[in-house]
């Protein structure tokens, strides 16, 4: 689950960015993740790499070589041509040299000294290649691929490439591009079930297609596809089931090795899908994909590949998860999902519901990485709350949920795409065998282990140097010290080797001191698991295992030509060195014959006193001293096996319990020891541990005064405690219409007869008999807004218990409008009402800004009071936030000291034209707008019949000492007014032939307004209007035989006539009333 870290998913190591595409020979992409160089790889000749996490469907991975090389062989010595250079002898796999040597055995045990052959073949035309892609597909088959290509780094593009092959080991080659066309080659894979079966990628820059062989490349046919291919993932058993991964994000899967392509979903994550693990997943053409989204968001998906529409699809995850996330490994598939900041952790074990993994109570993980899921297990590095550049080491129970802890600040660093780089190694051979680094006072130091992470214990340094020297090395202040990096080139050994059917030999690279150093660096071996070591070169060489495990090639590890390399047929003590070429070479790497079973093998020795490791006794037969022979293939190295009796360090320390320096389990302090009885039944027995759980594959048995296994204990009845309520995602809050899963916990109790009642708060109960039947959760799925009280209760005979959360149901808000008093009163509370639809109850946050506040004031209802103190127009905003959407509206109101208002209604005929929206009652009045808005405003308010309210406003620079007289100039404009309302004089023309009359809704003159509450407006119901002035472009008026511009009390006196006349004799009016300063004659 590599990649469980804040802003780096779970993954990182199990499932790499760019997983199935090769690397090359001279190519340095800095891709070489964890992944990359533990999985084996179904084109890479040398298969001495160790494969942990092991991986079932193996990753079609070309084979790569990180180093940058772009050399053309030249000088005295080298013609400018690249070469390829054969050995053989001990290596040599052919059958007819096996059967020789088996017939001699079986004549003479003594052999004679292994012949070393040489054959060296120029590539001719391809000198100035700089990449190489080399395939040996072994069981005995001679054939060799070698795909070689000109890649320009400034063009980011292959411009040539090349396909040779050969069928006599390599001895000799022969240019393909004549079977192959013109196509520009760019990568190769071989098909990991059938190694015969090799698919070649074309350039997608020049060309989108395939070519396919099913002959070793004796014959190829090409198939164009319309889609560019990233990477590949082969069926772990069925030889031509393909899943490809392409540019844009899709996945596609291929059921005839790539003839024909079917889409099988898109927006997925690359390297984060998986075909079936034969015998856990039910159908074997099922793959498991993460898709995403949104942003940081992603989905667990199950289908099968050529079925996986949305109907046939599972969802088997109950909600979102990390991108990036998603791991299938061996028997368990991991998740990871991030709640506001802290990231949990979700393991399903057989394929079973998933169960979040549970470390120590107060480790608070900041990231954690899976680093092996053998036998039934899984070994984690987890990054605590403390922890910074270092990880320590938790090991899992079966199910993969309870962790303990095994081996604090483990050595870790970043690869070149960030990815998690642990210096943790598992010796093939040997079960529960492990070397790690630790950092100890600021200094790295190599630790060992044989019972599986229960101990660990510094590796003793060798005797003497490869010179006889005495070093004078004492544990502990002086140790061993291993590098135990993976190689980046599978084509080399790396620092560390290690193989299955060579049982307690290691070959690594390190260095005898108080540390780790990363200079003066020399190659070290063991041949009994780790016990004693010595020194067998003084520089650092690549070491293999060949002829099936009876001797030992090493090559210098060299940035300069060499023709030199070295054998050992006795476990490292003598070198024989051969020439395999006349002049110096550079040697990019070594190949071997792939997946040969090993033929020698050396036994672990067994020292000190201590006979059994793992619960076991085992001895292992081993060559006498100074013999160079070769044994047969299926030789049996075991002599003898017999189980021990069980010690306190076959076992580890359960799940709440540490383990102390005397090598005894106790319970943490922050460990309940009653909660394993939690689902126990009155008149039943549960097994009750003790601390320890046997570590996984070991094989002591019991016996004794000292019994570690769990304890059988029967059953008491107790009453339901420690009843938890939450959901699956741990959210408190979700959106309306949505599937809503909780989640039920009890700490104590019956829980088999402990009825639970779940009340979800919107009038909805449910009641099952027993907990158990709750363990996948509740859903529940609310259909309005709000927040609930949900409640769970559990009752048995004994007692009871509740919990309550408050779950909030959201809505994103999809429109706003703020409904507010055109005009206010200085110095009164003036409501302001947020409309929002759809409508919210008690869901929605509403931040007002009243002028140029610069904090705003946050209330949970929709509405609000406030008082203006600054008398002119104030302008109000407000925002909504609900579901994760922020809307917001904005209006002006006007503050006066004091004001006149009219209502008033419209001609029937209106309500036949109107839509009831904002705009046409904003352009009703815009149309007429001619008197400014200093002195008129109007409302239309919203809704059947057409209403609205005349607002007459005092001049802004009344003074103080004009106050009065102002107050009776507007009952004088407001005279006016009714008079023409009442007369029937105000009229405007809608549309042709529709003529509309406004009137007063009231035949009383409203009082003066300036201490009493104005109107607002329903909160919830209509929507206002500012028209300025609008409705005096209506008024028509004719003053006959008075002049405009008399004093307001002469003009009162004047008779008024109905008639038509325009806009300015109002427009007029008012003016006068400015200069006039209202009161003044």
């Amino acid at each position: 689950m590599a990649g469980l870290e804040n802003g780096a998913p779970i993954g990182a190591k199990t499932a790499p960015t760019d997983r199935s595409r090769p690397k090359i020979i001279g190519q340095n992409d800095g891709n070489a993740s964890e992944d990359d160089q533990t999985r084996p790889r179904a084109n890479i000749l040398l298969e001495n790499q160790i494969s942990h996490p092991r991986q079932r469907a193996k990753r079609s991975v070309a084979a790569a070589y990180t180093d940058n090389v772009d050399r053309r062989i030249s000088g005295e010595a080298q013609s400018r041509e690249s070469f390829v250079a054969t050995v053989q002898g001990v290596s040599d796999s052919r059958a007819e040299y096996r059967r020789a040597g088996e017939d001699a055995r079986r004549s003479n045990p003594k052999q004679s000294e292994p012949r070393l052959d040489t054959s060296t073949f120029a590539l001719s035309g391809d000198s100035a290649h700089n990449q190489a892609m080399v395939h040996w597909s072994g069981h005995n088959s001679s054939v060799i691929l070698i795909l070689t290509k000109l890649y320009d780094f400034n063009l980011g593009a292959v411009t040539e490439s090349s396909l040779w092959r050969s069928s006599n080991y390599g001895s000799t080659y022969t240019k393909l591009n004549d079977k192959v066309g013109r196509t520009l080659l760019s990568y190769l894979y071989v098909c990991p079930t059938n190694k015969q079966k090799i698919m070649i990628l074309s350039d997608p820059e020049v060309e989108s297609a395939i070519l396919i062989s099913s002959d070793e490349g004796a014959s190829f046919e090409k198939h164009p596809i319309n889609f560019h291919i990233l990477s590949l993932l082969f069926h772990p058993a069925q030889e031509n089931w393909i899943l490809a991964y392409s540019h844009d994000s899709k996945l596609y899967s291929s059921m005839d090795f790539g003839r024909k392509w079917q889409l099988v979903h898109d927006n997925v994550m690359p390297g984060r899908f998986y075909w079936a693990v034969m015998g856990l997943d039910r159908e074997s053409d099922v793959v498991h994909i993460e898709t995403r989204f949104a942003k940081g968001r992603a989905q667990y998906v199950k289908c099968r590949a050529q079925r996986c529409t949305d109907g046939n699809r599972q969802y088997l995850f109950p909600g979102h998860v990390d991108t990036n996330s998603l791991v299938v490994q061996d028997e368990y598939v991991f998740t990871q999902v991030t709640k506001l900041g802290q990231a949990s952790y979700f393991v399903s074990y057989m394929r079973e519901s998933f169960k979040q993994m549970k470390l120590p109570k107060y480790c608070l993980p900041k990231d954690m990485h899976i680093i092996s899921t053998d036998e039934k297990q899984v070994f984690a590095a987890v990054q605590e709350w403390n922890q910074n550049n270092t990880y320590s080491l938790y090991i899992s129970d079966s199910p993969g949920v309870y962790f303990t802890l095994s081996l604090e600040n483990l050595r870790t660093s970043r690869g070149p795409t960030g990815n998690l780089l642990v210096e943790f190694y598992k010796v093939e051979g040997i079960n529960g065998m492990y070397l790690a680094n630790k950092l100890v006072n600021n200094q790295v130091k190599s630790f060992i282990t044989y019972n599986k992470g229960q101990t660990w214990d510094l590796l003793p340094a060798p005797v003497t140097d490869v010179a006889g020297n005495k070093l004078n090395c004492i544990l502990p202040f002086c140790s061993l010290h291993l590098h135990l990096e993976m190689s980046e080139n599978p084509y080399t050994s790396g620092p560390i080797t290690s193989k299955k059917s060579v049982p307690g030999t290691i070959v690594a690279k390190g260095n005898v001191g108080t540390e780790l150093s990363s200079t003066n660096s020399r190659m070290f071996i063991t041949s009994d698991a780790g016990n004693s070591w010595r020194q067998i070169f003084d520089e650092v060489h690549h070491v293999w295992f060949l002829d099936n495990g009876g001797a030992m090639l090493a090559v210098l590890q060299a940035a300069t030509p060499i023709r030199h390399l070295w054998i050992s047929v006795d476990e490292g003590k003598k070198w024989d060195r051969h020439s395999f070429s006349l002049e110096p070479l550079y040697v990019d790497g070594v190949l071997m014959e792939p997946e040969s079973d090993n033929h020698i093998i050396t036994f672990k020795k067994c020292m000190y006193g201590e006979l059994c490791v793992m619960g076991e006794k085992q001895i292992y037969m081993k060559r006498r001293p100074g013999n160079r022979c070769m044994l047969d293939q299926d030789y049996s190295r075991i002599y003898s096996s017999e189980p021990c009796l069980c010690t306190a360090y076959d076992f580890e320390c359960d799940y709440g319990w540490e383990r102390h320096a005397d090598g005894n389990c106790s319970p943490a302090f922050w460990f309940n020891q009653n909660s394993a009885a939690k689902s126990c039944s009155t008149s039943q027995s549960f097994l009750n541990s003790i601390g320890y759980r046997k570590v996984l594959s070991n094989n002591c048995k019991e016996g004794g005064r000292k019994v570690y296994s769990p304890r059988r204990q029967a059953c008491r009845p107790r009453p339901p405690r420690g009843l938890r309520l939450s959901t699956s995602q741990g959210e408190l809050s979700a959106t309306v219409g949505s599937n809503v899963t909780f989640m039920v916990y009890l700490d104590d109790g019956d829980s088999l007869k402990t009825s639970i009642q779940l009340d979800f708060g919107d009038g909805i109960k449910i009641t099952y008999s027993n907990l158990s039947r709750t363990d996948d959760g509740i859903k529940h799925i609310y259909r309005t807004t709000g927040i609930y009280r949900v409640t769970a209760s559990a009752e048995n005979s004994q007692g009871s218990d509740s919990s309550t959360l408050f779950f909030h149901i959201t809505s994103p808000v999809e429109s706003v409008y703020l409904s507010a008093p055109i005009v206010a009163i200085q110095g009164k509370e003036a409501n302001l009402t947020v409309v929002v639809w759809p409508s919210h109850a008690k869901t929605l946050t509403c931040f007002w800004w009243f002028d140029n506040s610069s904090e705003p004031i946050i209330t949970l209802e929709g509405s609000i009071s406030y008082t203006f103190q600054r008398e002119g127009k104030n302008k109000v905003t407000v925002q909504v936030a609900s579901g994760g959407i922020i809307m917001q509206d904005s209006k002006v109101i006007t503050i006066k000291e004091f004001f006149r208002s009219l209502p008033l209604s419209f001609s029937p005929a209106l309500d036949e034209h109107n839509p009831d929206i904002p705009e046409w009652r904003e352009d009703i009045g815009r149309v007429v707008r001619t008197v400014p808005e200093e002195m008129l405003l109007v409302y239309l308010y919203p809704g059947l019949p057409s209403t609205a309210e005349l607002f007459v406003l005092p001049d802004e620079d009344t003074s103080s000492e004009h106050k009065k007289g102002s107050k009776e100039g507007l009952e004088m404009i407001s005279d006016i007014f009714v008079t023409a309302l009442n007369q029937g004089l105000v009229q405007f023309e809608l549309k042709a032939d529709i003529r509309i009359i406004v009137y007063m809704t009231q035949q009383t003159l409203a009082p003066l307004v300036n201490s009493n509450s104005i109107h607002s407006g329903s909160a919830m119901l209509m929507l206002l209007t500012v028209v300025f002035v609008g409705l005096a472009a209506f008024f028509i008026y004719k003053f006959k035989r008075c002049s405009i511009l008399l004093p307001v009390p002469i003009a009162y006196k004047c008779k008024i006539k109905r008639a038509r006349v325009n806009n300015d004799h109002l427009l007029a009016l008012l003016t006068y009333r400015q200069k006039l300063k209202l009161g003044y004659t």
